[in-house]
């Protein structure tokens, strides 16, 4: 790893890394992002599992879906950064709220949060998870994206199919006025999602918050006012 510096003669802090090593150069500029980004420097010295953690405290920030005492189920939660934030943000780290985070994945012990070893496209899902919860859930989290492929219009299609997944599950799971917060890429597939659930939201819409890297086609679907059938 380098550093240079700038034509004034100051040293560039921004950090370089060698073509040593065999790695490819897409696997060099990711870790050259990753070693440059103040998120992931942040999330390092607070104690996050990962940068994602922001997006989430970003996004609750400005429409407020994690209430205390709120019962929350982050889908897909690995490595467990949206369920640190949600775990603090209803307050079941102290006791109060819920927190289940579901994932296929292993995850560590996190304060306030029960972790089911589970997929939650297994039919069983559902159940287990409102039994784990003592009801109904108030707001469901999905920051899930499919392995990438480098086709962007595969990794579009296989991550929309995620979505719709996570909104049929939310369906099955959200109390009378409850959200659902879920990563989408931007691509234009995704007009027979919003209609479906525009007809069991009061509200649908994207946001992007700004931990979201710029150059990404990374937003976020937020739905509130969930209304049973």
């Amino acid at each position: 790893m380098t550093s240079t510096r700038g034509k004034d003669g100051q040293r560039d802090l921004k950090v370089r890394v060698r073509s040593a090593g065999g790695r490819s150069a897409s696997s060099r500029a990711w870790l050259e992002r990753q070693l440059n980004d103040p998120y992931v420097a942040r999330a390092k010295r607070e104690g996050y599992r990962s940068r994602a953690a922001y997006k989430l405290t970003e996004i609750d920030d400005k429409h407020r879906i994690l209430k205390p005492g709120g019962r929350v189920v982050d889908l897909g939660a690995a490595p467990g950064g949206w369920s640190q934030i949600a775990a603090r943000r209803v307050g079941a780290d102290a006791g109060k709220g819920r927190v289940v985070a579901i994932d296929i994945l292993d995850i560590p012990p996190i304060s306030g949060v029960t972790f089911l070893h589970l997929d939650f496209l297994d039919p069983s899902a559902p159940e287990r998870l409102k039994a784990a919860l003592g009801g109904p859930a108030d707001v469901v989290l999905s920051d899930m994206a499919a392995n990438a492929t480098g086709h962007r219009k595969t990794d579009h299609l296989k991550i929309m199919a995620l979505v719709e997944a996570a909104g049929d599950f939310a369906c099955e799971v959200l109390g009378p006025g409850g959200a659902l917060l879920a990563k989408v890429l931007q691509g234009g597939t995704e007009a027979s999602l919003l209609a479906a659930l525009k007809q069991r939201f009061a509200s649908v819409k994207h946001v992007k918050p700004a931990a979201s890297r710029a150059d990404s086609a990374e937003r976020y679907l937020l739905a509130t006012g969930f209304r049973k059938a």
